[in-house]
């Protein structure tokens, strides 16, 4: 893409890598950048950010795009945005770019969020300007004495911190199940550990804040429970998605720590708040998730949605006990001071402070309205059967 900025339109060109947590060599990214003739080189560490301004509020918000996907790569995209916009301002840049094609999700991402922080900036987007694939992306770097990758590997690869998404080759077709060499973060379930590992995350106001009773800043948290659970199997996603532009998509995703930290959060909701504020928040999850896929993080209904989200939170702290054996993830145990579980009115034994006489009075008008109701169906359908016999008599 440097390449083509500069022979298509004559750029001077400044590159950025953010780290989010993709485990890649920035030194070399640097010393290819430059090679290619990049006039300066920016490497931003943003995943304690990642973190703690993207991440955590997903947890809280239960983030799961179409009840499935966590949502890795979609949440980062506007943090990168940010950071391509202040450096943008920083070099007094006319444009920014991008390498995202015009059939995914992520130019979506992007574009809004840019446009939205900065409307003087012009976007150029050479794939899909241009409407490059992949083998056409190859070989324009071959031409021009690129320097690229030669691998087998057919799959195309995002991650982060929070999750692996793997694209392409195999994972086409949904018929088929991912083959294991498409896996880096998680072990096939067949040949996880023998015995389940048990592991207590703890939670203060809706964010993660130990593992076992050890206290953890997020980045240190989120990676272990990674490997941890990655190493049982745990965190394996493979669905069909919506894409925001119509497609129906085959997604294969590896996101051991979200499986775990988003069921761990939505059961300690359970036991915390009331039925009234957990069927609410439901409703309020699955529009978080959405905006946020959809690439409207900037918008502000995401802000809306994240007040009320925080005023649930304030009750949110306790411990979670999961168990992780052979690809699958259970929550096993669950306690905080602010849980509205009750001993003496769930227990049936004889020192239940539950007053069972109460039960028929509640009965009677929890029920009041549905039999009202189907009195009065009853009386309609009785009716119209009466008046087609009627016609049926007059034809005859």
């Amino acid at each position: 893409m440097v390449k083509w900025l500069q022979d298509e339109r004559s750029f001077e060109v400044v590159t950025l890598t953010v780290d989010v947590g993709m485990q890649k060599d920035l030194v070399a990214i640097e010393e290819k950048a430059y090679a290619l003739g990049a006039v300066k080189h920016y490497s931003v560490d943003a995943k304690s950010e990642f973190v703690y301004d993207y991440i955590f509020p997903a947890i809280r918000a239960n983030a799961l795009y179409e009840e499935k996907y966590p949502l890795s790569s979609s949440i980062a995209r506007p943090l990168i945005a940010s950071k391509l916009v202040q450096i943008a301002r920083k070099e007094d840049a006319v444009a920014v770019a991008h390498g995202c094609t015009g059939k995914g999700n992520d130019q979506v991402r992007f574009d809004i969020t840019i446009k939205t922080l900065d409307p003087s900036l012009k976007i150029v987007a050479p794939v899909r300007e241009w409407n490059m694939t992949r083998d056409r992306e190859v070989e324009y770097a071959l031409r021009h004495g690129i320097p690229v990758a030669k691998t087998s590997n057919p799959y195309s690869i995002d991650q982060n911190l929070w999750g692996r998404s793997i694209e392409c080759g195999p994972i086409e077709d949904p018929s088929a199940e991912p083959p294991d060499d498409a896996f880096e973060w998680t072990v096939n379930a067949t040949e996880a550990p023998a015995e389940p590992a048990y592991v207590s995350v703890g939670y203060s106001e809706g964010i993660p804040v130990s593992l076992d009773g050890k206290k953890m800043d997020g980045v240190a948290l989120i990676t272990a429970l990674n490997e941890l659970a990655g190493s049982h199997g745990v965190g394996r996603i493979d669905h069909i998605e919506d894409r925001l532009v119509g497609i129906k998509s085959h997604e294969v995703y590896e996101c051991p720590a979200a499986v775990c930290l988003l069921d761990a959060h939505k059961d300690l909701e359970k036991s915390v708040l009331t039925r009234h504020e957990v069927t609410f928040k439901h409703l309020v999850d699955i529009e978080w998730a959405r905006l946020a896929y959809c690439g409207l993080w900037v918008d502000p209904l995401r802000e809306d949605l994240d007040a009320f989200i925080e005023a649930t939170q304030s009750r949110i702290s306790g411990e979670v006990k999961l168990k992780l054996y052979k690809g699958g993830e259970i929550v096993v145990g669950r306690s905080s001071p602010y849980s509205l579980y009750d001993l003496s009115l769930a227990t049936y034994e004889a020192w239940t402070s539950f007053d069972q006489k109460l039960a028929p009075g509640f009965i009677e008008l929890w029920g009041l309205q549905t039999r009202v109701a189907r009195s009065i169906i009853a009386k309609k359908q009785k009716a119209v059967g009466d008046m087609r016999v009627q016609t049926a008599e007059l034809k005859s």
